[in-house]
């Protein structure tokens, strides 16, 4: 059965992968790192936001903490491409989902990925789940080999 929605596509990703379903829904909104930390209640630290950059027609899905800006060049170094950033209608055609909403997993066509290092230190970790108002709860080990992304060091320095 192909799921009917992006968040049935996350929940179906997840469950996939032995993950138990996490999915909570905020009506308020999860859109930014900041809104979803305060939804949830925990430090914007604690939330897997999801960056999107393109490489050609390709995806680029940085999985980073919420507190963290993404340094590029060291996203370039880990991947061995050169990367740009993704407008709406790239990020929404490649992925399935909607600036916002974008899950690290449940992807319509799977990108190239890199996970944040720093949110392996965090217990635990809240990802999008395909929508501006869905989240799921997680340990960072425990995303980071589900989607295989490669965990590296992408902070921006300062």
């Amino acid at each position: 059965m192909i799921p009917k929605s992006s968040v049935e596509r996350v929940r179906a990703a997840l469950l996939a992968a032995g993950h138990p379903d996490t999915i909570t829904e905020f009506p308020a909104g999860t859109r930014t790192a900041a809104d979803a930390a305060a939804a949830v209640g925990c430090s914007v630290a604690q939330i897997a936001k999801s960056i999107v950059f393109r490489t050609g027609d390709r995806a680029v899905l940085v999985i980073a903490s919420g507190a963290n800006r993404v340094d590029q060049h060291k996203v370039e170094a880990v991947l061995g491409v050169g990367v740009k950033r993704a407008d709406a209608d790239f990020v929404r055609d490649r992925t399935g989902f909607a600036i916002g909403g974008v899950a690290p997993l449940g992807h319509l066509v799977p990108p190239l990925l890199v996970f944040d290092r720093d949110l392996l230190a965090l217990h635990p970790i809240y990802a999008a789940a395909g929508s501006p108002s869905h989240v799921f709860s997680t340990e960072a080990d425990l995303l980071a080999r589900i989607t295989g992304a490669p965990v590296a060091d992408i902070r921006q320095p300062g």
